[in-house]
């Protein structure tokens, strides 16, 4: 099981510094590729990717200090993959000289003697390395960077928006991954029912305040996506936060929604479960694979009232009438989820922020011709920079004077900024769920 886990996690980060994959993307395809299924390995790959990719830019620092005048970039990928799963194994969790020893022969397992030849000396060298030397003399941001595993722009990002305390509280909350929410699905039996067949499956939850359906997981005795709960639609795997968008659009039952970038899903099903599958649901996305996620979803959840539309919202959409509702949810940077995909800090730039505010502006622009009059329009993102939520809506609401925004209610988060008090922010640090914004507006 050891040597599986330890070859699926080698594999794993190779394909994501191949072809800039996701943690999940990379281990279902390396497990595809290597025919892993044991659950136990699968979980233990899960967390040592995980857990490395979450500190990438210490363990690089120390790995490159050592390997000086050498770098990572001289060496292949699986040695790569190797030495850093190393650093975390043995200097990171401390492990000492006998788990180093342990790593470096399961490391001669997985890739061959020959492989690691050019790196057998480091391994000894990095052992003596000390993080907080290496520290030494850098600049604050650089420093905090390095400390709280983030990129230093995102440092520098965080520390100009909230101030110094805050920004630190927020960094600190954002280095783990936050708790595991569900949805309970109405629409395929009562919430008492469902809650007595997850317990019956060892499934421990804890209700959320504040939203109807929502529980965080408190433990389970096996993988959630394993039961039989989930299997029959029981559930969805949902944060906190993204329920919460669902709730403030409040869809009523029988009404018309446009629901964009809908798949894989999440959306459309709650919406039409708080619509008790009465009405119109037409869901649009511009990815036909991802869109073939969706109607697994959609077919698991029990949903009657949702059309699939493949089309770009940035565009004019194939729809005759304007509808009750809109939910805007566009691509973003996802600064709000590093904790639980923290692979997304290491592909962003700060010049992301701008070129993704560039495709919500026009999405949020082409969506609300599609509002008609007294209709409402919900705009959410996973991303805590104002330039991709306040600033987008301040700038819409000047150039749409017919729209104007409204309290969003249920409130479980803090107010916007930028003065726009209606909104909600919801951050790792105090809410206990990816960080995200939410904006409701009416028109007319």
């Amino acid at each position: 099981m050891l040597r599986s886990a330890w070859t699926l996690a080698i594999e794993a980060l190779s394909w994501m510094e191949l072809e800039g994959l996701s943690e999940r993307s990379a281990l279902a395809r390396a497990s595809g590729q290597l025919g892993v299924e044991d659950s136990e390995a699968l979980g233990l790959a899960h967390r040592l990717v995980f857990e490395v990719v979450r500190r990438r830019n210490l363990i690089d620092l120390l790995i490159d200090s050592v390997l000086a005048p050498r770098s990572l970039e001289d060496l292949t990928l699986g040695v790569r993959a190797f030495l850093r799963l190393y650093v975390y194994e043995a200097v990171v969790l401390g492990g000492g000289m006998e788990e180093a020893e342990k790593v470096a022969r399961m490391g001669r397992s997985v890739l061959g003697w020959r492989e690691l030849h050019g790196v057998e000396e480091a391994l000894g060298e990095l052992l003596s390395v000390r993080p907080d030397d290496l520290l030494k003399g850098l600049g604050d941001e650089e420093r905090v960077a390095l400390l709280t595993f983030h990129p230093a722009w995102f440092v520098g990002y965080c520390l100009r928006l909230f101030g110094r305390d805050e920004a630190l509280r927020l960094l600190e909350g954002s280095m783990e991954a936050s708790p595991t929410y569900i949805r309970v699905n109405t629409l395929r039996a009562p919430e008492e029912e469902v809650l007595k067949r997850a317990e019956a499956e060892g499934v421990t939850l804890q209700r959320v305040e504040g939203l109807r359906y929502a529980y965080r997981v408190l433990g389970s005795r096996r993988p959630l996506t394993g039961t039989r709960s989930y299997r029959e639609g029981l559930f969805y795997i949902e944060d906190k936060a993204s329920c919460l968008a669902a709730e403030v659009a409040n869809p009523q039952p029988g009404a018309s929604v446009l629901d964009l970038c809908a798949a894989p899903g999440a959306k459309t099903t709650q919406l039409a479960q708080l619509m008790g599958n009465e009405g119109d649901i037409y869901s649009v996305d511009y990815s036909r694979r991802r869109m073939e996620t969706w109607r697994r979803e959609v077919r698991r959840m029990g949903v009657k009232i949702a059309l699939p539309v493949v089309a770009d919202a940035r565009k004019s959409l194939p729809l005759k009438s304007p509808a009750d509702l809109v939910v805007l949810d566009p691509p973003c940077t996802g600064t709000g989820t590093f904790g639980s995909t923290p692979s997304a800090k290491w592909r962003l730039t700060e010049n992301s922020i701008r070129n993704m505010a560039d495709i919500q502006w026009e999405m949020l622009q082409a969506c609300a011709s599609h509002v008609k009059e007294g209709g409402h329009l919900v705009y959410s993102t996973c991303s805590i920079t104002v330039e991709e939520n306040e600033a987008l809506i301040e700038r819409f609401l000047k150039l749409r004077p017919e729209f104007r925004l409204e309290k969003a209610q249920p409130r479980i988060g803090s107010p916007g900024l930028l003065g726009q008090t209606e909104c909600q922010r919801l951050y790792p640090h105090l809410h206990g769920c990816d960080g995200f914004f939410v904006a409701k507006l009416s028109r007319g």
